[in-house]
């Protein structure tokens, strides 16, 4: 059995829109054959919770926009590891650690993949997509204020 052709329309979704936000290592596995309760992982990752929200916000705006509601969410107040369940698809947006220890792809490797290279940049596959430097907490506190500071200006 492979998976439907909404499940692939939606994980396809999904995935870009995941990548739009600077997801690393998005993947999607065809789980049709081993489950009956959905076609498709979704599996991205991020290095904080504030980008995995992030993530997690355009992933459900992309797949409204399409007609598509998630049946349940889990783990949004923590942003380690969100799930959301749309039914023919399942969304995994996990905090790199996490990704790394409980390596989703790991325990479903004998599922196909689906191509994404339709959706991402090549270079994001490849994991050559140039990193943005890592700011302290200090630096991130500060532009974080001078946003908040714009926005209250801007309002």
């Amino acid at each position: 059995m492979t998976a439907s052709p909404r499940a692939i329309e939606l994980a396809l979704a999904a995935a870009a829109a995941a990548a739009e936000k600077k997801a690393e290592d998005v993947l999607a596995i065809d789980v049709s054959s081993q489950m009956v309760i959905t076609d498709v992982f979704v599996v991205a990752s991020a290095p904080n919770d504030r980008q995995v929200r992030s993530i997690v916000d355009e992933v459900e705006e992309r797949l409204r926009l399409l007609g598509a509601k998630p049946l349940r969410r889990e783990g949004e107040r923590e942003a380690r590891w969100v799930l959301l369940d749309y039914a023919e698809i399942v969304v995994h947006v996990q905090n790199s650690e996490d990704r790394r220890y409980y390596a989703l792809e790991r325990l479903w490797r004998d599922c196909p993949s689906l191509d994404l290279s339709a959706v991402l940049d090549p270079r994001d596959a490849a994991g050559e997509r140039e990193e943005a430097p890592e700011l302290s907490r200090r630096d991130r506190d500060e532009a974080d204020s001078d946003e908040d500071r714009a926005a209250l200006s801007a309002g």
